[in-house]
């Protein structure tokens, strides 16, 4: 629950300065869908941090597998994003692409964070 509470307060921040650049800039830097790449990020981050909490409960042993299989996922998943957005839309495709990524850079570096600080400490009382 930890989690979710700190991914809310990290989504707050993040909606705060998405909200200041877009009152300050418009669409000069932020894409018009920038709002909806924001909720796809919190869906796939609150998933995979869901996948790897149940791969540890299973299997304390193998937290590198579970850990690198839900980030793959989750690339998998962006770059089909990205693809489709691509394939259907013609229109400020590399500012669709920049935002998504730094969103996803972004909402990465919070997962990566939050996993350490989770379960580090309980990896090591199991050795």
């Amino acid at each position: 629950m930890k989690f979710f509470r700190n991914l809310l307060i990290f989504t707050g921040v993040v909606i705060i300065g998405i909200g200041l650049l877009s009152f300050y800039t418009g669409t000069a830097l932020l894409h018009p869908l920038i709002w909806y790449i924001l909720g796809f990020m919190v869906f796939v981050t609150a998933l995979a941090y869901y996948v790897s909490r149940l791969g540890v409960g299973y299997d304390p042993d193998n937290f590198q597998l579970y850990y690198f299989g839900s980030m793959g996922f989750r690339m998998i998943l962006s770059i089909a994003v990205i693809f489709v957005y691509i394939y259907m839309y013609s229109e400020n495709e590399l500012q669709f692409v920049f935002n998504f990524f730094a969103l996803y850079f972004l909402f990465t570096g919070f997962e990566i964070y939050s996993l350490i600080t989770n379960f580090a400490p309980q990896l090591k009382k199991q050795s």
